[in-house]
């Protein structure tokens, strides 16, 4: 198995501490900002940075969904994001950049091997960014006056 990596960034019109705090944001936030592709969106405890368990199904495509049950950690100027039921860790860095921030996201899992692995390491790591994207596109819209 190898590891597999999606990864994207953007910048946002506040400054780290702000930006930090609204991605830690698991019960105001976060629930405003999923797409469709997110369903079943809870808090199954906390609500607000570290020691956070929240759960949802991930629709990478429309055969393929995931369950997941997140427990959050936040340090320093990451919130991550570790699955109870997988492999797969998603971990935000926010920086400083200008009179803003920047936020990198990145996911990594274990991937499958053979053929199935080669598509998965192809394939996936370009849907999730897309994924990804679209819930930083409705944070930025959310934190923008």
């Amino acid at each position: 198995m190898a590891k597999v990596t999606a990864q994207t960034e953007t910048t946002l019109p506040v400054g780290p501490e702000e930006a930090l705090t609204s991605l830690a944001d698991y019960a105001v936030t976060r629930p405003a900002i999923l797409t469709d592709r997110y369903t079943d969106y809870a808090v199954e405890s906390g609500g607000t940075g570290n020691g956070t368990v929240v759960t949802w199904r991930l629709h990478a495509t429309e055969k393929r969904v995931r369950h997941v049950v997140a427990d959050v950690t936040v340090g320093g100027s990451t919130v991550t994001e570790t699955d109870r039921n997988s492999s797969m860790v998603t971990t935000y860095a926010v920086t400083p950049s200008g009179s803003g921030s920047k936020v990198v996201v990145t996911t990594t899992w274990d991937g499958a091997g053979g053929i199935g692995g080669f598509f998965e390491k192809t394939f996936a790591p370009k849907k999730l960014q897309r994924i990804h994207d679209d819930v930083l596109a409705n944070l930025q819209q959310r934190l923008t006056p």
